[in-house]
């Protein structure tokens, strides 16, 4: 989803900025030097999910809400019992990275079914993917990022496939020293390099003697993302509900990776073109949302908090209201809660003195 970091600004010299991503990132890099992992991805996000629309068969993605409504009625039911076991304050939804807003128009109207109609928040800045929320949450109000969130009341926040699109901070080992990974330029040739050496000290302690060609992956921008929402969450009430591809770090591994047209594509072509993520290390965020003083539970596997949630029976509902398409639904079921179920894990932040979330007991 979409990255909340600015994006590089190439020299004012030269080609303007209506030149195309690469030209101009060429540019800055042949005229400052190796830029970093995390100013590349950056600078990509951010034109890539201004310029188009990249979900669904056309685009270049599909995202869980987009398989089937049953992933975002079932959201919208773990928030709505929060907020019933809280005591039912008066409190905001907020989504990060709404896609089309798919997630929220199914979540709102299961929300709703339990008497939950609250304000909707949306992060976003993609002039596109507003215009498609607009359409599916007509009274919502939108941040482009969260340090503008409500701060008088309790926030229920939804975040799926947001924090795999924040940028990444690549660490390498070369022999015997650790290195930032930069990225360098020929003509329009873009690929990886070992920039300058980081003291050991940053590194785990026991990642430390890792073999020769190692990488760590670290993501301030999540860190920072996660501790201003845990941080009003442990002071207004609320919770965070995360759902990405991720580990428990830390851990070795190059998961940078770029998806086109539903196909893997080098990271490193066409800056701006195609989708970058990395996997998401749940671990640190929730270490995170700990620092701010919040509860943090998981993470648990997509597929056990859909069963937990009962993705079976509302399977079963629907195929009986609509037969000739129980088989697609079934076909979705196993979809949401097998390989990717599996693949994906939820984190859960709640407040001091909220319950614990469905799914995480």
């Amino acid at each position: 989803m979409e990255p909340t970091s600015p994006p590089l600004t190439p020299p004012a010299s030269g080609r303007g900025i209506d030149a195309p991503l690469a030209d101009r990132l060429a540019r800055a890099i042949t005229l400052a030097g190796p830029i970093s992992i995390a100013q590349f991805m950056s600078a990509a996000n951010a034109h890539y999910y201004a310029t188009r629309d990249p979900l669904g068969a056309a685009g270049d993605f599909t995202t869980a809400p987009e398989i089937s409504q049953m992933f975002g009625e079932l959201i919208g039911l773990w928030c709505a019992d929060l907020w019933d076991r809280a005591g039912r304050p008066d409190s905001a939804w907020v989504e990060l990275g709404p896609g089309r807003g798919t997630l929220a128009a199914d979540a709102l109207r299961a929300m709703a079914t339990a008497g939950l109609t609250p304000p909707v928040h949306f992060v976003e800045t993609s002039p596109t993917l507003r215009a498609a929320q607009a359409e599916r949450a007509p009274g919502a109000t939108w941040h482009n990022d969260v340090s503008t969130l409500p701060d008088d009341r309790p926030l229920i926040v939804v975040a799926n496939e947001f924090f795999d699109a924040l940028p990444i901070r690549q660490l390498v080992r070369a022999l015997d020293l650790w290195h930032e990974r930069f990225v360098a330029c020929q003509d329009v040739l873009f690929l990886p390099i070992a920039g300058k050496q980081v003291p050991a000290e940053i590194i785990p302690e026991a990642l430390r003697d890792a073999p020769p060609g190692s990488v760590i992956e670290t993501s301030p921008a999540s860190v920072a993302v996660m501790r201003a929402l845990a941080g009003a969450v442990a002071r207004q009430g609320g919770a965070v509900l995360a759902i990405d591809y991720g580990y428990e770090g830390p851990a070795i591994g190059d998961t940078l990776q770029a998806v086109r047209g539903h196909r893997f594509a080098n990271p490193f072509d066409q800056p701006g073109e195609q989708d970058l993520t990395a996997h998401v290390d749940f671990a640190t965020l929730a270490a995170a949302a700990r620092m701010e003083g919040a509860h943090a539970y998981g993470p648990i596997g997509q597929g056990a908090l859909l069963t937990a949630l009962g993705v079976d029976a509302r399977a079963a509902a629907l195929a009986n209201a609509a037969p000739d398409r129980a088989d697609s639904i079934a076909a979705d079921r196993e979809r949401l809660t097998g390989a990717m179920g599996n693949l994906f894990k939820a984190l859960a932040v709640t407040a001091p003195g909220w319950p614990v979330p469905a799914g995480f007991s």
